[in-house]
C-alpha cells in the first residue's frame, strides 16, 4: 500500500515538474507555525527553495509522530518528526518507504516540564504524582527510557492521557504536577499562562541519560530515488534558512509572524531561541556541520529503544537514517 501510493506520488510530481521546470515539495512540520519553524519560512521568503527548483508549501502538523504516515504514505514528499517514533513506525510496517535524511534536534527537545511548587524538581520527583501524557507526543513515547534511566518506577507515576490544547492549562492549574513535551513548548506556553518563570521545572531528558535524537526531515523513499537532486536541494535550502535565522533571529521570527498573526512575536522569539541554544547549535553540530548524525550514538539510541520497546524485526540503523541526500558542498556549515 504504502510503495503504490509514494509511487503514484512521485510519477504525478514528475509530470508537474516537467510542464512547470519547478518540483512540487510540500512540506509537512510536526507541529504549529511556531518559532522553531521559522528557518523554514526564511528559505521560503529568501528564494532558497525556489533556487532549488523547488515550489514548496509548508503545513502544520500535530504532534511529532504525524508527519511520517503523510511521508510514508506518499501525501507529502518531505515532513519532520521524531526518529524515535519512526523506528518504531517501520518495526510495525516493515517496508515503508519512509526515512530521516537530515537531523535538526541533534539534541532532542524531550522533556518533563513541572512545577517547582508541586514538588518536581528532579527526575524523580514524578513518582508518586500525577504525570499528563499526550498519547501522540514525542516526549511521552520516550519517557519510558527516561523513567529507565533515572531508577523511575513507571507503576509509581500516575498517568492522565490529555490533549495537546489542555496540556499546559492542565499543569497551570495543578491538575497535574508534570507534562511531557518539547522543552520550548511546553515551558513558555504555561509560562504564557501566568505560571511564574521561577516556579516553573524543565528536565531535559537528554540531560538525564537519554542518548536519543531528536527531529529529522524524513522523506519518501521512492520520492527521493526518483527526486535525488530535489532532495538536496530542499536540505540545503532548509540548512541555509537555519544558518540565516540563527544569524538574524529577529528577521526569522517576521517571516513566521506572516504566517501566524496571532502569534506573540516576543514569545515565539524566545521559544526559537531556546530550540537553537539547547536543540540545534550543539558542540558537535558547530564541530560536523547541521544534519548529519554519529554512528556510534545512534547505536546507543537504538539500544536504549530497545530497553522500552520489543522490536519484531531486528533493529537497523540504516533504515531510520541515510545521509546519501545531505548537501556535500560546505552548505551545512554552521559556522
Amino acid at each position: 500500500m504504502f510503495r503504490h501510493a509514494a509511487a503514484s506520488f512521485a510519477a504525478t510530481l514528475m509530470i508537474g515538474s516537467a510542464a512547470t521546470a519547478q518540483t512540487e515539495m510540500p512540506f509537512a512540520l510536526d507541529w504549529k507555525f511556531e518559532g522553531p519553524a521559522a528557518p523554514y519560512f526564511v528559505a521560503l521568503d529568501k528564494g532558497y527553495f525556489e533556487a532549488e527548483g523547488l515550489t514548496v508549501e509548508i503545513a502544520e502538523g500535530a504532534g511529532s509522530l504525524d508527519a511520517i504516515p503523510k511521508v510514508a504514505t506518499g501525501a507529502y514528499p518531505v515532513g519532520f518528526a521524531d526518529i524515535n517514533s519512526l523506528m518504531k513506525f517501520l518495526d510495525q510496517n516493515p517496508g515503508a518507504p519512509v526515512t530521516a535524511v537530515m537531523m535538526i534536534y541533534d539534541k532532542p527537545p524531550f522533556a518533563m516540564v513541572g512545577r517547582k511548587s508541586l514538588g518536581i524538581n528532579a527526575p524523580g520527583d514524578i513518582a508518586g504524582k500525577v504525570l499528563g501524557a499526550p498519547p501522540p507526543d514525542g516526549a511521552w513515547a520516550q519517557f519510558p527510557i527516561f523513567a529507565a534511566e533515572n531508577g523511575i518506577d513507571m507503576a509509581s507515576v500516575t498517568v492522565e492521557p490529555v490533549g495537546f490544547p489542555v496540556r499546559e492549562p492542565m499543569l497551570a492549574e495543578g491538575k497535574v504536577a508534570a507534562v511531557t513535551g518539547f522543552s520550548f513548548t511546553s515551558s513558555l506556553n504555561v509560562k504564557r499562562l501566568g505560571v511564574p518563570e521561577d516556579d516553573i521545572s524543565v528536565i531535559l531528558m537528554a540531560d538525564h541519560g537519554v542518548a536519543l535524537y531528536g527531529n529529522a526531515v524524513i522523506v519518501n523513499t521512492d520520492f527521493a530515488s526518483a527526486n535525488p537532486e530535489a532532495v538536496t536541494g530542499f536540505l540545503r535550502a532548509v540548512a541555509m534558512g537555519w544558518k540565516d535565522t540563527v544569524a538574524d533571529p529577529d528577521t526569522a521570527i517576521a517571516s513566521l509572524i506572516t504566517r501566524n498573526p496571532a502569534a506573540d512575536a516576543a514569545l515565539e522569539g524566545e521559544r526559537l531561541a531556546l530550540s537553537i541554544r539547547d536543540n540545534v547549535m550543539t558542540d558537535w553540530v558547530m564541530a560536523n556541520g547541521l544534519g548529519n548524525i554519529d554512528a556510534a550514538r545512534m547505536e546507543k539510541a537504538i539500544e536504549q529503544t530497545k530497553s522500552v520497546y520489543t522490536f519484531t524485526n531486528a533493529p537497523d540503523a540504516a533504515l531510520y537514517f541515510t545521509p546519501t541526500y545531505l548537501p556535500t558542498d560546505g552548505s551545512l556549515s554552521m559556522n
